[in-house]
C-alpha cells in the first residue's frame, strides 16, 4: 500500500503547480504496471470502483420501459432509452458513438439485453460501455446514485491506466482518499499487487504531473 501522507503530498503539489483557471479542471492519475503478462486476459483489469468523494458529473444512461424508468427519472438519471429508440441508434453510428463516449455507465432491463447486443453492441463493447443487466424488480436508484461516485478501470492490453479522481475544486485530502481507493483495489486484484505497479502520477487537466510513487 502506498502511503496516504505521501498521495496528499503529491496531489498537493500538482494543485499548486497547475496553472491558475476560471473553470473547475479535472483530477487524473496514470498508472503504469510492470512485470505482469497483459496478453493474458486474466491479468487484465476490468474494475468499477467507488470513491469515497464522488465529483458528480458521472453521466448514466438507462435503457428499457416500464418501471426503470420511472426510477431512473426519480433519480434524475442524464439519458433514458427506450426500446424504439435503441433500434434507431443501431441505423445511426455517429450518434451512437456519441453517446457510447458521452455516458460513462449505462443500465439496462435484463429483458433489453439482446436488443442492445444487437443495435448498439458494436459501439458500446469495445469501449467497455456495455449495460449492466438489471432484472425485473430490482431497483436501480441506489445503483445510479453510486455509479455517480464511481470510475470504472479497464486496462485491456496495456500496461497503462488513466482515471478521472476528482477536480481541482475538491479538497486535496478527498482526491488523496479517492486516489487511495484506486490504488487499494487495483493492488487487490493484481497478481503481485504493488509489485506490479511501477509508478503513479497525478495531475490536473492543464497542469504538469506530479509522480506519487
Amino acid at each position: 500500500m502506498v502511503d496516504k501522507t505521501i498521495i496528499q503530498e503529491a496531489v498537493k503539489t500538482a494543485l499548486s503547480k497547475a496553472p491558475e483557471r476560471k473553470f473547475k479542471e479535472s483530477v487524473d492519475i496514470t498508472v503504469n504496471l510492470r512485470n505482469i503478462d497483459m496478453s493474458q486476459p486474466k491479468n487484465r483489469i476490468d474494475e468499477t470502483i467507488h470513491l469515497p468523494n464522488g465529483f458528480d458529473n458521472v453521466k448514466i444512461a438507462v435503457l428499457g420501459k416500464g418501471d426503470i424508468v420511472t426510477q431512473a427519472k426519480e433519480v434524475n438519471v442524464d439519458l433514458i432509452i427506450g426500446p424504439e429508440e435503441i433500434e434507431r441508434l443501431g441505423g445511426e453510428p455517429r450518434e451512437a458513438r456519441k453517446v457510447a463516449e458521452e455516458y460513462r455507465f449505462f443500465l439496462a432491463e435484463t429483458a433489453m439485453m439482446p436488443l442492445v447486443g444487437r443495435y448498439l453492441g458494436v459501439r458500446l463493447g469495445p469501449r467497455g460501455r456495455m449495460p449492466m443487466p438489471v432484472p425485473q424488480g430490482m431497483d436501480i436508484r441506489p445503483i445510479v446514485q453510486r455509479l455517480r461516485s464511481s470510475v470504472k478501470i479497464r486496462t485491456k492490453d496495456k500496461k497503462v491506466f488513466h482515471t478521472k479522481v476528482g477536480t481541482s475544486g475538491m479538497e486535496h485530502e478527498q482526491i488523496a482518499e479517492n486516489i487511495d481507493a484506486v490504488l487499494h483495489r487495483v493492488e487487490s486484484v493484481l497478481e503481485s499487487g504493488t509489485m506490479n505497479i511501477h509508478s503513479v502520477y497525478v495531475k490536473t487537466t492543464m497542469g504538469p504531473a506530479v509522480r506519487v510513487i
